[in-house]
Formats: structure tokens, sequence, C-alpha cells
């Protein structure tokens, strides 16, 4: 009796340690898988105008993000963006340089597709001098400047 008694036990202390060991498998949580980095580049002409617009994203976060205003027969503006992507939107500040002067104001872009098109509207300056949108909910996305994914890209921006 005691034999089956030893065996019983035995094979309940192995069936326990089974059920421990799985339980401590480590599984990544979503938090611990590295997200990939992309880098995207976009483009548009209107009229005799032209926007650059050179992103680096992790997940909902943009890195690194440069944007160039070159309008025609007028002073270029070029600057960097910081910012994030909330949904199709992308909201961020955009820090430039413009006849010597440096700028701060916020930029938004609607995705659609292979597109981002700017988004205008009234906008506020803060003590701080940077200029934000009066109300991000009123902004117009009319397609007037449109910028177009470019796949290859041989020049950094």
């Amino acid at each position: 009796m005691t034999k089956i008694r030893v065996l019983i036990l035995a094979l309940v202390s192995v069936l326990v340690s089974c059920k421990k060991q799985k339980g401590t498998d480590v599984t990544p949580e979503k938090n611990d898988i590295e997200e990939p980095i992309s880098q995207q580049f976009y483009s548009g002409n209107i009229k005799k105008d032209t926007i650059l617009m050179n992103l680096t994203i992790k997940g909902n976060q943009i890195l690194s993000g440069k944007l160039i205003y070159n309008f025609y027969e007028k002073d270029k503006n070029e600057g960097t963006l910081i910012g994030e992507l909330k949904g199709d939107t992308l909201l961020a500040e955009y820090t430039f340089m413009s006849e010597g002067i440096s700028s701060v104001r916020q930029v938004v872009f609607l995705k659609k597709g292979n597109t981002y098109v700017e988004g205008y509207g009234d906008v506020v300056e803060k003590a701080s001098g940077k200029v934000i949108f009066k109300d991000r909910k009123q902004l117009k996305f009319d397609g007037k400047s449109i910028l177009y994914r470019e796949k290859f890209h041989s020049k950094p921006l």
C-alpha cells in the first residue's frame, strides 16, 4: 500500500512541476516587442511650389522628420518635424528657418492611402511664439497641398 502511495505522490509531484514550468515560460508582452523603424519620403508640387517631407517613424512617434517648402520666387522654409501619428492624422511641431528667423508652428497632415494632405485653418500665436491651430476640428483638408509617397529617393533631405 505504501508503494502505491509513494507512486501516486511521485506522479502528482511530476504533474505539479510540469504545470509550474509551463507557467514560467516567458511570453513577450506587447510592450516588449520592438517596433520597426520606417523611413518615408513624400513630395508634392503645387503650381510652381514644391513641398518635401522626410519622416523617420517608430510606432506612432515621429522620431525625426524634415519638411521643406520651396515657394516659387519666395524664401524657402526648411526645418524639422517632431510629433506623432494619431490614427490617420500626423500632428507635429515644425521648427524652421525663414528669412534668417527661427519659427515654430503646428502642422497637421491627413493620411489618405499613399498620400498626406496638409490641413489649413485659423491660427493663434502663443506667448512662447509658437503658432498653433485655433481649433483642429475646424481644419480644412481641401487637397491643395498633397504629398505623394516616393518609393525610392536617392538624396536625403
